[in-house]
């Protein structure tokens, strides 16, 4: 099977050959405090490790359009003073990679978002794609019927963005100051996303599978009750999914972080089906329970804990062979809960990839080898 044809299976709960092997990437230090163990400088995770090569993505602009300006307002050492271009004034390291401190948003009431961001969200947009050129042979590559890879859709955010642009405590007090406002918001978003992936989809393209990305959730649970979730957001996703189905895209997952447990049976109900990357946490969730309380309408990608990488060989050969079962019944593609950070120690990391290799991989002769012996 090629990796399209085995994405489909496993998704699709149908015969494949074995489970993909992929990650999620690297924080930005792991890399290079790896080099100091013996990962080659310049080096492509996918080919050292030998996984498969990951999905790639088609899509068109879901953001603000144009974005603001980027611009270092203070230098400050070892931090500076920006201005992103979500419009947000922050303070952020120069070479650790951290959340930044937020110090003021561009968007903090109607007023705000009359006059700098709903020009900047109109669904129609012809900025929103690239020249005719480019488009013609981003479609060419998405269409042609040689493709081996799977492709994803982006389908933007309804309310990550959102919370970008105004800050999380203003967000939340938008709720209940200006709840029509709020709900304004969301439509806007799903008609953005709507716009783009129609002419997408009508262009020929038939992707395997759809994305979402909201990170509203953090270690306690969601940053927006599932009373104003289930009023204001499963309608707007739901938009979305209808969309996606009428052209045969019924693999959609979201990308969120923290601890999802309230939030996953209303994406559920909203059509969006695979929780990704199902960060384990300290709430310790788990893709075992997950798969039993929601059966094999919810598909998961993710669910290794980041943190048992950082522990000991034992401790992750019993992983990969408790989660062995789940990954035999499909509807599952395991990889690290979330980035893999710079304390997980890269021997570590070379033994879980061929330990996944050999049980979830079949020691299959299509998966190349990990090039482990640079490190003995």
């Amino acid at each position: 099977m090629n990796p399209c044809e085995r994405f489909i299976a496993t998704m699709q709960y149908q015969p494949r050959d074995r489970c993909p092997i992929y990650d999620f990437g690297f924080w930005k230090e792991t890399l290079p405090q790896w080099g100091e163990q013996g990962y080659p400088t310049g080096a492509k995770p996918d080919d050292f490790f030998g996984m498969d090569p990951p999905w790639r993505g088609c899509g068109a602009n879901t953001d603000l359009c144009p974005a603001f300006k980027e611009e270092v307002l203070e230098d400050r050492g070892e931090t500076e003073i920006v201005r992103q271009t979500d419009g947000a004034v922050v303070e952020r390291g120069k070479t650790l990679v951290s959340i930044p401190r937020h110090i003021s948003h561009a968007l903090r009431d109607r007023e705000t978002w009359e006059k700098d961001f709903q020009w900047r969200m109109r669904p129609d947009d012809p900025a929103r794609f690239p020249p005719e050129a480019v488009w013609k042979k981003r479609v060419a590559e998405w269409t042609r019927p040689d493709r081996d890879y799977p492709l994803m859709i982006g389908c933007g955010s309804l309310f990550g963005r959102t919370r970008n642009f105004m800050g999380m405590e203003r967000v939340g007090e938008l709720i209940y100051d200006d709840r029509k406002l709020f709900d304004e918001m969301a439509e806007v978003h799903a008609d953005i996303a709507i716009a783009t992936i129609t002419k997408i989809l009508e262009a020929g393209v038939r992707p395997e599978a759809a994305s979402l990305w909201e990170d509203m959730c953090y270690n306690a649970g969601p940053l927006i009750s599932p009373k104003v979730f289930k009023e204001t957001l499963v309608p707007q996703y739901k938009r979305i999914t209808n969309v996606l189905r009428k052209y045969g895209v019924d693999i959609v997952w979201v990308d969120c972080d923290g601890n999802i447990e309230r939030l996953a049976p209303l994406w559920l109900e909203a059509g969006v089906n695979t929780m990704f990357p199902l960060e384990v946490g300290t709430w310790k969730a788990d893709p075992i329970e997950y798969r039993r309380r929601y059966g094999k309408e919810m598909r998961i990608i993710g669910g290794v804990c980041k943190r048992m990488l950082a522990t000991t060989p034992d401790a992750i050969l019993r992983e990969v062979e408790r989660l062995t079962p789940l990954v035999e019944e499909g509807g599952f593609i395991p990889l690290c809960d979330h980035r893999v950070p710079p304390d997980v120690p890269l021997r570590n990391y070379v033994f879980y990839i061929e330990q996944a290799k050999r049980v979830w991989g079949k020691n299959l002769p299509n998966l190349r080898p990990t090039a482990a012996g640079l490190l003995r």
